[in-house]
């Protein structure tokens, strides 16, 4: 897939709709800190604006990221939130949502033509702010080392933490981001180090105890493209995720 096509595409449709209302976009996620799988992963972006957008615009933002969304092969798309530049100076957590599109989202946008995800508080924007600034990419507009202050290390954890506090309940159904995101967290919280995903599995399998080698082993296997199926024993999973949220709390 050619990803520069369509970051170049996502650019130009969000700069065409918001026009100077736009501060800036910014790449975060799997791509940014190339671990992208084309068949597996989203492409994730960050947009900052001055002031709030009516309804009118937002569907027609939703719209046209819909017909770019159809036009990619990949099956996970595009992934987006639009934020105040106001909620980011001081930074505000849970970050308020101005407007949100996701595959999750895709088909409501489809069949309902009043439908809007956004007015919402997010726990998860904390950490994809962090990452955009320190490992991100500006694709348009000023950087975010002139818009904002680093992001507090307590809103950070407590936004990686919320991703993980259920892993016991999720992992089963989600192995692969569940055993991956938990080893990404206790990196973060031994050694202060922001990674992706593969990169977190990577320190697992050096850091971690033997016994959980080869769990980490095959969902980053899974995760890179290199298996297509993989085969887990759930009371492992288990094991594992009850490992490293004891280990997680600890730290915390």
């Amino acid at each position: 897939m050619n990803t520069q096509l369509y970051l170049d595409k996502f650019v130009e449709l969000i700069k065409n709709e918001l026009s100077k209302n736009l501060i800036g976009i910014y790449l975060h996620g799997s791509l940014a800190m190339n671990c992208f799988n084309p068949k597996t992963s989203d492409i994730d972006f960050l947009v900052v604006i001055n002031n709030k957008i009516i309804r009118e615009k937002a569907r027609r933002i939703a719209e046209a990221v819909l017909e770019l969304h159809d036009d990619m092969p990949n099956r996970k798309g595009i992934e987006f939130s639009i934020i105040l530049e106001n909620h980011l100076n001081p930074f505000k957590y849970p970050t308020p949502i101005e407007f949100h599109y996701s595959e999750f989202h895709r088909e409501r946008y489809q069949t309902n033509d009043n439908y809007l995800c956004g007015g919402f508080e997010d726990e998860d924007l904390a950490s994809q702010f962090v990452v955009a600034y320190y490992r991100g990419k500006l694709l348009y507009g000023k950087p975010l080392k002139e818009i904002c202050e680093p992001i507090d290390r307590k809103y950070y954890v407590a936004s990686i933490y919320h991703d993980i506090k259920d892993a016991k309940q999720e992992i089963i159904d989600n192995p692969v981001y569940v055993v991956l995101n938990l080893c990404r967290v206790l990196y973060y919280l031994r050694e202060e180090i922001i990674s992706s995903k593969k990169e977190g599995g990577e320190w697992g399998i050096e850091n971690l105890p033997q016994n959980f080698h080869l769990i980490i082993r095959k969902c980053l296997d899974k995760y890179s493209g290199i298996e297509e199926e993989i085969e887990l024993d759930h009371k492992q999973l288990i094991y594992f995720a009850d490992y490293m949220l004891i280990e997680i709390n600890r730290l915390i």
